[in-house]
């Protein structure tokens, strides 16, 4: 453990024999000093969990089925339905990603509370894709969105009484996720009609987003007046949203293979499946090498304000390119599109690659000018960008 007063680190060293452990913090600002435990003592566990990845198997199917029930009826009001129903699959994944990287303890509770959501996002995946059908498929999909919410701050409330590093700010989370349920309530009657209903879903994932910002952004710490304030391991942050990103883009591969849809031997359907092939390539190409440059610095380590930027991106990214990836993927099946399967292609294609373009921008260019054929066309001024520079792979985003 790095060189922290008052902490021995033999004192947190687990015992390999242990099923519970006490939740310790990973890393934390002390009176706007950056904090953080040795690397050395979470070597015996993978850096992204081995639970956290088989979270994403089940991603996996739950994003697939939402792909697939957009692309059978493609209208404007299932192009409505798709992201009132994804969104929420993302905020229950991103309450589990903030735990684990603020504390990985890889217990027997927080394995159970993996299982646990894992168990409620079942039922949730078989239902969203109903909610506009049958009043019980909606309130069987709301609950169990609630109930996964509410487990994941349950986590958060018991973990902020065994540590006090990240306490006010979990606290004001837990208390702000709670209140963004009560958006969902007029969700169980019938009574409401569905454009109703429709606002009350729209309103609420725009407050939890609006939520998350706020509970870990400058302002929420100087209200909170805390001395211990919340860190960003980015290292953990960075690979699990490339994680979920890859995710999305299997379902661009997915469907070129399963049922055999371009057998037997050469033909126009292979063709169509390696152009798919193709298409996922880039966008994962381009994901993983930024804005290109041979030195940069991450939106994260960057600024607070790049760092909201680049998380937020992802939720329209991972939206449009799921469902430009399962209409591509038809293409092996189908010999030409429809005109609305060219509309959801083309349209979720280029807003995703505008979202890219988005992500690309928000890093800082540290290559001298001439550096590379094609420079960068709008780059960061250091002289007044708001830098917030740590002193490992840690950020106060």
């Amino acid at each position: 453990m790095a060189s922290i007063v008052g902490i021995d680190a033999r004192e947190h060293q687990p015992s390999p024999r242990y099923l519970f452990r006490q939740p310790v913090a990973l890393q934390w600002f002390e009176n706007g000093k950056l904090m953080k435990r040795q690397e050395g003592e979470r070597q015996a566990a993978p850096r992204i969990g081995r639970f956290e990845l088989f979270l994403d198997l089940l991603y996996v199917a739950i994003l697939a089925n939402f792909a697939e029930t957009l692309a059978e009826d493609i209208s404007g009001a299932k192009l409505v339905k798709y992201i009132l129903i994804l969104a929420p699959t993302w905020h229950v994944w991103a309450d589990l990603r903030e735990l684990m990287n603020s504390f990985y303890n890889d217990d027997l509770l927080q394995r159970g509370l993996i299982l646990w959501v894992m168990a409620v996002l079942i039922m949730y995946g078989n239902n969203a894709s109903l909610v506009d059908e049958d009043i019980t498929a909606m309130r069987s999909t709301v609950g169990s969105y609630m109930v996964a919410r509410i487990s994941g701050s349950a986590a958060h409330l018991l973990y902020s009484f065994a540590s006090y590093h990240h306490r006010r700010q979990q606290r004001l989370w837990v208390a702000l996720t709670v209140i963004s349920m009560l958006f969902y309530i007029p969700l169980y009657f019938e009574t409401v009609s569905l454009r109703g209903k429709i606002a009350a879903a729209a309103v609420g994932g725009i407050f939890e987003e609006c939520s998350w910002v706020f509970c870990f952004s400058p302002a929420a710490k100087k209200m909170l007046k805390a001395k211990y304030t919340t860190a960003v391991d980015i290292a953990h942050e960075v690979d699990r949203y490339a994680a979920f990103y890859i995710v999305v883009l299997g379902e661009y591969l997915y469907q070129i293979v399963v049922g055999s849809p371009a057998a037997v031997g050469f033909n126009l359907s292979l063709l169509h499946a390696v152009w798919v092939l193709i298409i996922a390539f880039c966008l994962n190409w381009l994901y993983a090498h930024n804005d290109g440059a041979l030195q940069s610095t991450h939106p994260f380590r960057y600024s607070v304000y790049t760092a909201f930027a680049w998380a937020t991106l992802h939720l329209p990214l991972v939206a449009s390119l799921l469902a430009s990836g399962h209409v591509a993927a038809t293409s092996a099946v189908e010999d030409r599109f429809r005109d609305p399967e060219r509309w959801l292609f083309c349209g979720s294609l280029g807003t995703g690659l505008y979202c890219l373009y988005g992500l690309a921008l928000l890093y800082e260019d540290r290559d001298p000018p001439g550096t590379l054929m094609l420079s960068k066309m709008v780059t960061s001024d250091d002289s007044t960008a708001p830098v917030i520079r740590g002193e490992s792979d840690s950020t106060s985003a």
